[in-house]
């Protein structure tokens, strides 16, 4: 450090070359030196036809030296309306697909394009580091944030190092450390879903899985801080939720949260993983399903393709409400933002006995019976 003061909680990068602010050295988290692989998902072919053609008469017109303008321009504007089209319907399996794209950007891709300063937290405290899981301090705008996420892999070796973001009780202990971190110094939280579930083997369970979920559960409605989760993904049951009991919960437009995966839902149901279709629309998986049912606060918008066509596009929506849903919880007091918190989930699923309803027809009812006192008027007359 050569004996210069620093910012807390802001070390400097022991690499020189390093002045983006992001403490490299404190993460396994590093640039991926092959591109991608080009994935097309089954739903996309149509697409992917389209454009064989355009590359194919390009490719005639380069060799015969004919224009093909016309014919070049008609089927570029097929394909776009084709591409509008397509993701303007698409099904909840077909957006459960998108969510688990193999280069959909993942928790740390997005947090490197949004903060100005980040610096890597791990362990414990009992000897784990489950690498599932992620946590550090970020700065965004000049302003701290203690970010907490499942990590998957961008490539199958990644993959299985990070355990495909199933994290184990080492995983959840480690979130619920930093959370409490965080409590305590007074940044606020914002915690990033995106994992298939919970670890569920049998060392996981021996360990106490489903302890450490519930620890989980318990302390999250009691800090004292403003918390923001962002579904990135999918959030499959309590694996996710374990991270997610905030104030504010946004989703991507291509991402999805459920109770069970439509495959498991599937062969329990209909004894057959081909009714994940069926399943996945019955279970109300998506994004826009959850901002109906007011289990999510909003549905943050993804580029057409999803969010793996334009990275650093879906980071700044990200970023973009982030920070709004900051500053609102930053109006209320500590006892007004632990209320907003128990409310939230008090009032998912929330439902009210004796509200009549009124029948668009009145069939076989006697002259008589058409205005008899409605259901919530006859225990009103008995209360009093």
């Amino acid at each position: 450090m050569n004996g210069k003061q620093y910012d807390y909680p802001w070390p400097h990068d022991i690499d020189p070359n390093i002045s983006s602010g992001h403490l490299s050295y404190l993460s396994h988290f590093k640039p991926l030196t092959e591109k991608p692989k080009q994935v097309t998902l089954p739903f996309e072919k149509p697409l992917v036809d389209l454009e064989k053609k355009i590359t194919e008469i390009r490719r005639m017109a380069d060799e015969t030296g004919l224009d093909f303008s016309d014919q070049i321009a008609a089927l570029e504007n097929k394909y776009q309306q084709a591409l509008k089209d397509l993701y303007k319907h698409l099904t909840p399996i077909q957006r459960l697909s998108i969510a688990r794209h193999p280069n959909r950007p993942t928790v740390l891709d997005h947090i490197l394009n949004i903060t100005e300063k980040w610096v890597e937290l791990h362990g414990d405290r009992a000897g784990y580091d489950d690498p599932a899981i992620v946590t550090g301090i970020g700065s965004m705008d000049e302003k701290s944030y203690m970010f907490i996420g499942h990590q998957k892999g961008r490539n199958t070796k990644e993959n299985i190092a990070r355990n495909f973001a199933m994290p184990t009780p080492h995983g959840y202990r480690k979130a619920l450390r930093m959370m409490k971190y965080a409590d305590h110094h007074g940044f606020p939280i914002i915690t990033f879903v995106d994992t298939p579930g919970a670890f569920a083997d049998l060392k996981s369970e021996e360990l106490g899985q489903g302890e450490a979920i519930a620890h989980n559960l318990r302390t999250m409605f009691g800090l004292k801080v403003p918390v923001v989760t962002v579904v990135t993904g999918e959030g499959g049951s309590g694996g996710a939720l374990a991270i997610a009991c905030s104030n504010k919960l946004f989703m991507l437009e291509n991402s999805a949260f459920y109770v069970a995966s439509p495959e498991a839902c599937a062969a329990i149901l209909w004894k057959s993983s081909q009714a994940a279709p069926k399943a996945a629309e019955k279970l109300r998986i998506t994004a826009q399903e959850h901002y109906r049912l007011k289990i999510a606060d909003g549905v943050i918008p993804e580029p057409l393709g999803g969010a793996h066509v334009d990275p650093a596009w879906t980071s700044q929506q990200i970023k973009i409400t982030i920070t709004q849903a900051i500053k609102e919880l930053e109006n209320m007091n500590t006892e007004e933002l632990l209320q907003h918190r128990r409310l939230k989930f008090r009032s998912i699923g929330g439902f009210q006995e004796g509200i009549p309803v009124e029948p668009k027809r009145k069939r076989n009812m006697k002259p008589s019976e058409v205005n008899m006192p409605k259901a919530a008027d006859i225990e009103l007359e008995i209360e009093i």
